[in-house]
């Protein structure tokens, strides 16, 4: 592991994880129907200089008179100062949530789980699969290796929605497309309109767009995230175009609940998906089926 990557990733937290802390809303960005982008800025200056966390990780969100949810983070360790979570309205809290405007106050406990191992995905291509709301704790891996960009060889970014209206991002991922150091290929289930036209490099399913990949499968790391049940089928298709088992990580984000293990709302097997995950490699899912 180089040096400067081992002080981002390794030094230790300054505060108990344990303990919500403040923080206040500086910004929120309306994604698509039901989707929006919360920017949050820690009360503790020093706490807010300080805090970091890994690509693929997540925090407990406490919104005040509705409870705590467990949200992964979008934004990238390497733009600290800002702590960036994507929310879909489901539910009560998240209802809430929606409804709340810069300036408001909450507070954030965490980083937790384990992250994408970008020590080991440093100086390999990798290619990023996301579908629906999956490229949100996706978003911190992109961001993270595109402002270190010199440390990684080829980047593909493969990303499924419903349609046009559904993608999150979207000027975002129109600035990708036009650079020459990554590759963004885009799938819609439906292409009914003309920007669901314009958009698509295919009209299907997510799968069709692995075969269109140009990498070497020996030389890549792959990152999955999505619903649970399309792993299989990713996972399917990426073993049939020669990428290995072992350097497929997908993540179990979406069966996080109280952050420490200790509600066991997230056991999965032997193993508990907010310690010993969210990120696993695809090997796991294979043996504990439950996962998926």
């Amino acid at each position: 592991m180089k040096k400067s990557l081992e002080k981002l990733l390794n030094k230790p937290l300054p505060v108990d994880p344990y303990l919500p802390h403040k923080v206040v809303i500086t910004d929120v960005e309306e994604l698509a129907p039901d989707h929006k982008k919360f920017s949050f800025t820690f009360l503790n200056e020093e706490l807010n200089a300080k805090w970091h966390h890994l690509p693929g990780q997540f925090v407990m969100l406490t919104v005040p008179k509705a409870g705590e949810i467990p949200i992964s983070i979008c934004s990238s360790p390497t733009r600290r100062g800002t702590v960036e979570l994507t929310v879909r309205k489901v539910g009560r809290k998240t209802e809430v949530l929606h409804r709340m405007k810069p300036g408001d106050l909450a507070a954030i406990r965490g980083p937790y789980g384990n992250g994408f191992p970008v020590e080991i995905m440093e100086g390999h291509n990798l290619l990023i699969i996301a579908g629906g709301l999956g490229i949100a704790p996706l978003r911190s891996l992109i961001w993270f290796a595109l402002d270190r960009r010199h440390r990684f060889k080829e980047i593909y970014i493969l990303y499924g929605t419903r349609n046009y209206q559904m993608v999150l991002y979207k000027e975002e991922l129109k600035r990708l497309r036009e650079r020459s150091d990554v590759k963004c290929l885009f799938a819609l289930d439906r292409c009914e309109t003309a920007e669901d036209r314009e958009w698509a490099d295919v009209e299907g399913v997510l799968t069709a767009l692995i075969p269109q990949v140009e990498l070497d499968p020996a030389d890549t790391y792959v990152a999955v995230c999505g619903p649970p049940v399309a792993y299989r089928f990713i996972g399917k298709e990426l073993l049939k175009n020669g990428y290995p088992e072992s350097q497929i990580f997908v993540s179990l984000e979406r069966k996080m609940e109280c952050g420490i293990g200790k509600c066991g709302h997230c056991q999965i097997g032997y193993k508990f998906a907010c310690v010993d995950g969210p990120i696993f490699p695809l090997w796991d899912t294979k043996n504990l089926p439950e996962m998926i």
